[in-house]
């Protein structure tokens, strides 16, 4: 099978950096119609020079949100095919001890992680019913199924949720031809926060952290916007409800 998304189109959350870019360029080079959003206007610009849509967006504000998913339904003139909720992140912070943890630092966490997810999904859903298919792809983390390792306690139980969210969206919109998957990316050095994080570890962490790795190498954004496309293609006709990892065997 060639995998092919021409006259598809796709969208795709916190897309300025990291996973969120490559998913986005990766699936431009399959020739769909990819429409991004982010808070990071400077290289949103660099996407959109890439022949991509974009739109600065927060997405912790669920209204905005769901306007970013009528504007693309709009201009496209159609349902969205794939969406992509990449969006997420600890929101700058590192581990504090739970009794010193601010109710604002856990409610943003949750917001840009679950709660972003949740009202793109809830946006599209309606069109997606409509035209009779559509995939969504939430991009969990290894925190879905374990303790994170930022430490951060409200990442973590927003990971879980994303899981249970996939999970329950899969079988509500499943009859719709609607299939709901996520990846679940093991730890990849991809931006500022990834590399405060690796840095924080030390030498002896960092080492253990590497030699944990079957494959013994940390992923890329490349090897997240691959396990994407997979769910997003006709290769996973039949796949719903799922989470895959993609750790390199951690």
């Amino acid at each position: 099978m060639k995998l092919s998304f021409e006259g598809q189109v796709v969208a795709v959350s916190g897309a300025a950096i990291g996973f969120g870019r490559a998913i986005a360029t990766t699936f431009a080079g399959l020739g769909a119609k990819v429409y991004a959003c982010d808070v990071k206007p400077k290289e949103l610009d660099a996407l959109s020079r890439e022949g991509i849509v974009t739109q600065v967006v927060d997405l912790t504000d669920r209204a905005a949100a769901a306007a970013w998913v009528r504007n693309i339904e709009a201009h496209s003139g159609a349902a969205i095919d794939v969406l992509v909720n990449n969006a997420g992140g600890v929101s700058g912070q590192a581990h504090r001890p739970l009794d010193e943890v601010a109710d604002e630092d856990w409610d943003r966490v949750i917001e840009i992680n679950l709660g972003a997810s949740f009202a793109l999904s809830r946006a599209a859903a309606g069109a997606m019913k409509r035209a009779g298919r559509g995939a969504i792809i939430n991009i969990s983390s290894g925190a879905a199924v374990q303790a994170s390792l930022t430490g951060v306690q409200a990442y973590c139980a927003a990971k879980h949720a994303v899981l249970g969210l996939t999970r329950q969206l899969a079988h509500e919109l499943g009859p719709y031809g609607i299939r709901v998957n996520t990846v679940a990316p093991g730890f990849v050095r991809t931006n500022e926060a990834t590399e405060k994080q690796w840095a924080a570890f030390g030498d002896d962490k960092q080492r253990a952290l590497l030699d944990g790795i079957a494959l013994r190498r940390f992923g890329t954004p490349d090897d997240i916007a691959r396990a994407v496309v997979f769910f997003a293609s006709g290769l996973a006709g039949f796949v719903n409800g799922q989470i895959l990892s993609v750790d390199g065997g951690h």
